[in-house]
């Protein structure tokens, strides 16, 4: 008989060793290795799965290649991220922080698949507070056949799980969350390495082999890594990141990992007492309604995935009260903020060494589209000079080292989304004229600038 043995594993990456090492061979990260005691695994009927024993090759050209409906979530912004709809079989992770909305954005998408028979398994709440939950969400009713309708578990066994998923064949499955689950023969606690890597993998086999798709909550470290073993985003089809500011009402759902879809794409989401509202155009939340032009702020047309939105660009300039000035970013990358400052010295000749800078993307966003470059220098040097931007006016450019603007992509959806919201004026970089017919943006003024300078002197005159 197989003995129990002790091993370390990586929580990392999930690389085992029969001993302690200080440093990852597989990762190279330090002091990630945890005792692990394993037993023996027991054979469970549970989920052992339908499919035949023996696994046969087949010849690529007779895979059918024909592509599966997907199912419709009923939720414009989550089928958006997820690629289009849910794929049969596949297996989704949504991570994010405490109280951030996971629960309750699964919750209340799947109260609105009433023609879907869906099992909801928690390990965190009881079956009182999910349906207080969902009382406040919505007032759905089961399907009088039966068909349709949200069955509730509060079980952290993934054999037992999966044994009420034999006898009850749901089309949905959800697990909230695997940090709770265990499977038995693992002689760790549920939340280990070990436990999430049985469970995903348990998990994993029942949603292939039964073509039931598998959505599951996962918690996040306080480096805002999903916690576990990274081999927890390699089992899994999707990784979808919910994240937002708990002092803004507005939540975003990213794709990290899709295999069925874009991982440039996010749903924005609001946060109100009856639940998550899709934010249909974003746009006009994320630009303030005040009337009253101020310094240091500049209007971008950003685009992420293959939605255009204009954002809000808040830049403040000071001097330094101390020795060592501060520079500081919210939603931006601070690396690339430094850059664009020595850009605006170096090129334009404004001397920013002895100042505080503190940039801001207003609605609580963090966007990486390059084409911002532009609108934070403009906010930069509105700031500086204390002169506004005319709130008509709106740009897009990425801005290089030597200070050129350069062209920057789908350039006209960003001028149409300018030109639905009433700008009267865009700044674009000069090559992207090149094939762009202008008598398709009546309304609207297009300025081409090639450099930074130029570009400044048409906001300042």
């Amino acid at each position: 008989m197989a003995k129990e043995k002790t091993v370390y594993v990586c929580a990392g990456c999930g690389h085992e060793s029969p001993k302690w090492q200080g440093r990852c061979p597989a990762c190279g990260e330090w002091n990630t290795f945890k005792e692990m005691t394993i037993r023996p695994a027991k054979s469970s009927p549970a989920w052992s799965g339908t499919g035949s024993a023996e696994a046969k090759p087949i010849l690529l050209s007779n895979v059918n290649a024909e592509e599966e409906p997907r199912i419709d979530m009923h939720d414009a912004e989550l089928n958006r991220v997820l690629g289009g709809g849910l794929v049969p079989g596949s297996l989704v992770l949504i991570g994010g922080e405490p109280g951030i909305g996971k629960s309750t954005l699964l919750l209340q998408t799947i109260l609105g698949l009433s023609e879907r028979r869906v099992l909801y398994a928690s390990g965190e709440e009881s079956e009182r507070q999910i349906k207080l939950r969902a009382d406040r969400l919505s007032k759905r009713q089961p399907a009088p056949n039966g068909d349709g309708s949200l069955y509730l578990i509060c079980e952290t066994r993934i054999e037992q799980i999966l044994t009420h998923c034999k006898n009850l064949q749901p089309e949905l499955l959800i697990i909230d969350s695997i940090q709770t689950m265990s499977v038995e023969g693992v002689e760790s606690s549920p939340g280990s390495i070990t436990q999430i890597r049985e469970s995903a993998a348990a998990l994993l086999k029942f949603a292939k082999e039964n073509a039931v798709p598998v959505l599951i909550v996962g918690h996040i470290t306080k480096e805002g890594s999903i916690a576990g073993p990274k081999v927890l985003e390699h089992i899994v089809d999707t990784v979808l990141q919910f994240e937002g500011d708990r002092h803004y009402f507005y939540r975003i759902l990213r794709s990290i990992k899709n295999r069925f879809g874009s991982t440039s794409e996010l749903g924005i989401y609001e946060m109100r007492a009856e639940g998550l509202r899709p934010v249909d155009n974003p746009s006009e939340l994320l630009l303030s309604q005040q009337k009253q032009e101020l310094s240091g702020i500049a209007i971008t047309a950003a685009i992420e995935g293959v939605r255009p939105f204009l954002i809000e660009t808040q830049a403040l300039v000071s001097s330094a009260a101390y020795g060592t000035p501060q520079r500081s970013a919210t939603g931006f990358d601070l690396r690339r903020l430094n850059m664009l400052l020595a850009v605006l010295e170096k090129r334009v000749g404004f001397k920013l060494m002895q100042k505080d800078v503190f940039l801001n993307i207003a609605g609580g966003l963090r966007v990486a589209d390059t084409a911002m470059d532009l609108a934070v220098i403009a906010a930069v040097l509105s700031s500086n000079v204390d002169t506004a931007i005319d709130s008509t006016t709106c740009m897009c450019g990425e801005v290089g080292l030597s200070g050129e603007i350069r062209p920057v992509s789908r350039i006209e959806q960003r001028i149409a989304e300018a030109q639905k919201l009433g700008f009267q004026r865009i700044l674009v970089p000069e090559n992207n004229i090149k094939g762009l017919n202008l008598k398709l943006f009546r309304g609207i003024e297009i300025t081409p600038v090639g450099r930074v300078e130029q570009a400044l002197r048409e906001l300042f005159g």
